[in-house]
């Protein structure tokens, strides 16, 4: 009992450090991509859901921008109707679809 009781204030102290370093990071990620955008570097995210939702029945339950090898993308989790997850990749610059994977995929997909 006594050993835990020493252990507690240094993990204590890591952890807080920890969720003030965290913050700091998410904000320097949400500068960079609002920089992005201002640039014309890459499209709003309201465009990339426009897109999404013109292409795929179903609700984004999640969106994440990232840079891959340069070049920014948007990856979209949609809930299918079938309740299925898919994940669906886009061209920020330009919103076209990269990639799309997920079971029942194509019954989800809308008519052009």
């Amino acid at each position: 009992m006594r050993r835990a009781a020493r252990l507690l204030p240094p993990v204590i102290g890591a952890l807080s450090l920890l969720l003030a370093v965290a913050p700091a990071h998410a904000d320097k990620d949400a500068d960079r991509a609002r920089a992005a955008v201002q640039s014309g570097e890459i499209l709003p995210l309201t465009r990339i859901l426009e897109t999404v939702s013109s292409q795929y029945a179903g609700d984004v339950i999640g969106v994440k921008l990232d840079r891959d090898d340069g070049a920014w993308q948007y990856e979209v989790k949609l809930l299918l109707p079938g309740g299925s997850v898919a994940k669906l990749e886009y061209d920020a610059r330009t919103a076209a679809l990269l990639k799309a994977k997920g079971r029942d995929i194509e019954q989800a997909r809308k008519k052009p």
